[in-house]
């Protein structure tokens, strides 16, 4: 099974657990590895024989961006659910990463796997 991957997609939204994080809103930055068969993409050249990851980055920034979740956690399954359910591929990585979270630290998050994943993963 093929990879199709979409890395640091940064969207602001309401997350954290502290009540100054209720307030404001601070950006999470999205990874995702969605299984895929692209042989038929390949072949045709053409997008409606694909994973449209445009499609899946757009409508995974306008959830985050409406989202008010108090857990990366919480974020990740929601953002693992809708790729699985609403574009139909058996499996998911997701990555969420909350840049600046801990002082001396890059990042801190989550990375979850769903569904059933491909031999290769």
């Amino acid at each position: 099974m093929d990879l199709i991957f979409l890395n640091e997609l940064r969207v602001e939204t309401v997350i954290g657990i502290w009540d100054w994080e209720r307030k404001i809103r601070q950006i999470v930055a999205i990874d995702l590895e969605m299984s895929a068969d692209i042989r038929k993409a390949a072949a045709s050249d053409s997008v409606k024989d694909t994973l449209d990851y445009k499609a899946v980055a757009k409508r995974i920034q306008a959830f985050v961006s409406g989202s008010s979740f108090q857990l990366v956690e919480t974020l990740a399954e929601h953002i693992a659910a809708i790729v699985l359910n609403e574009f139909s591929v058996a499996w998911v990585r997701v990555r969420v990463n909350k840049p600046g979270a801990i002082r001396g630290a890059k990042d801190v998050g989550v990375l979850i796997e769903r569904g059933t994943p491909p031999a290769s993963a």
